[in-house]
């Protein structure tokens, strides 16, 4: 577990042997568990690292399970570079897709931060992120779209 500088957020990350499986976000009651792994170390500390530069390659092993739409879209995700944002749509028509189905995909991503969903937004809006529209995650899109725009800023 890893906290964050966002109030009351921790990030939860479940492993698979060597392999990053899912990213959680937390509330500030989460017990936390030691990594098994060397190579769990690392993703904790690049995460770590994230949180205090959003520039910070995010290079890990991962396990990305999904249907080949979501994996293109999680791929094409991964391509939006820190303090940029696109929005459904756009990215919809990179894929010859539809706005909807994207934020589908989006919303099963098991991956925040290392997929980074919060970086597409609505035509008119942050959009959704984790499968909400309003209060606690639309909160954290926000702050990372926002801590990420210091690599724009810097």
């Amino acid at each position: 577990m890893i906290a964050t500088p966002v109030p009351r957020v921790k990030v939860g990350l479940r492993f698979a042997g060597e392999r990053l499986v899912g990213v959680d976000f937390l509330g500030g009651e989460a017990t936390p568990q030691l990594p098994k792994s060397s190579a769990q170390r690392c993703m904790i500390k690049q995460l770590q690292h994230y949180f205090v530069d959003p520039a910070a390659d995010l290079d890990m092993a991962l396990q990305i399970e999904g249907t080949a739409f979501q994996q293109r879209v999680w791929k094409a995700m991964r391509q939006i570079p820190p303090g940029k944002t696109l929005t459904y749509g756009e990215l919809a028509r990179r894929l010859g897709s539809s706005a909807r189905a994207v934020g589908s995909a989006c919303r099963t991503n098991h991956l925040p931060l290392v997929i980074p969903c919060h970086r597409v937004v609505a035509k008119s809006g942050l959009g959704g992120f984790m499968g909400q529209t309003r209060g606690a995650g639309l909160t954290l899109k926000q702050w990372l779209l926002e801590h990420e725009q210091r690599v724009n800023d810097g």
